[in-house]
């Protein structure tokens, strides 16, 4: 199992994620809110992903951007050849990022602490699939780099969903039962030559008791959200993206 390079507390790894993150808060009102936890790509953060936290306001809930890659000084390019290829920063030791994350919304005087929710792209979803999958104790520290996890760190994740999920080597998506067993929505992208084919690791996943749907958007591509995006395997679809946003304010709204 890879390692993370160094260990440091929840609270440290709080501190290096804080000062980057995006929260969106819906307007007018005073009362607790459920939380959207926002997990980027391979890529790292995409203006789509804003979209999305708007849109999560706009349906009652507070979004919160999570950029893994910024504390860790990966910039885009270094991303594309190290993240992406799985040498760097897999879905088990980013898994801390959620977990701190967690830890740090349910801290807040806003958040109801017993409606969280995770949304991730690509390896964003592995990251959830992975975080869900970790066995609790000396497995969990060491993959995450977290040496004072303890307990259940996901306590109050009550939803996922799991856009174009990466679930192939190095993933435990499919081989192990999860922790607790959250709401998912899985979104397979027919046209995504890019993770390829997930559905099989999926439908392993939910034979192991997870309460999962799962869809395919067709005709739409990897990342399909993304009217930025530079990689020639992708195409920008307006109705999936527009699907997609209806399904997380669905999700909001059943927390």
């Amino acid at each position: 199992m890879p390692v993370q390079a160094f260990a440091e507390t929840v609270d440290q790894r709080i501190a290096r994620l804080e000062p980057h993150y995006v929260v969106r808060h819906p307007q007018n009102t005073d009362a607790k809110t459920p939380v959207v936890i926002m997990l980027h790509g391979c890529g790292g953060p995409r203006p789509f992903i804003e979209d999305m936290a708007d849109a999560a306001a706009s349906a009652g809930a507070t979004a919160i951007v999570v950029d893994s890659f910024a504390p860790r000084r990966i910039s885009r390019m270094a991303a594309f050849a190290t993240v992406c290829t799985g040498a760097r920063l897999q879905g088990r030791e980013r898994a801390g990022d959620l977990y701190a994350t967690i830890a740090w919304a349910r801290r807040q005087p806003w958040a109801d602490g017993n409606r969280i929710s995770a949304i991730g792209w690509s390896h964003g979803s592995w990251t959830i699939m992975d975080a869900l999958a970790l066995r609790t104790g000396e497995e969990m520290r060491r993959a995450t780099g977290l040496d004072d996890l303890d307990g259940e760190p996901l306590e109050g994740l009550a939803a996922t969903m799991l856009v174009y999920p990466y679930t192939g080597v190095g993933t435990y998506a499919g081989h192990r039962n999860w922790r607790i067993t959250p709401r998912s929505t899985a979104i397979i992208a027919q046209r995504d030559y890019i993770v390829g084919s997930s559905r099989a690791a999926l439908e392993r996943q939910r034979a192991r008791g997870a309460p999962m749907e799962i869809l395919l958007f067709e005709n739409a591509t990897h990342a399909f959200e993304d009217e930025q995006a530079e990689d020639p395997r992708v195409r920008y679809n307006s109705a999936a993206t527009a699907r997609e946003q209806t399904l997380l304010r669905e999700m909001i709204e059943a927390l």
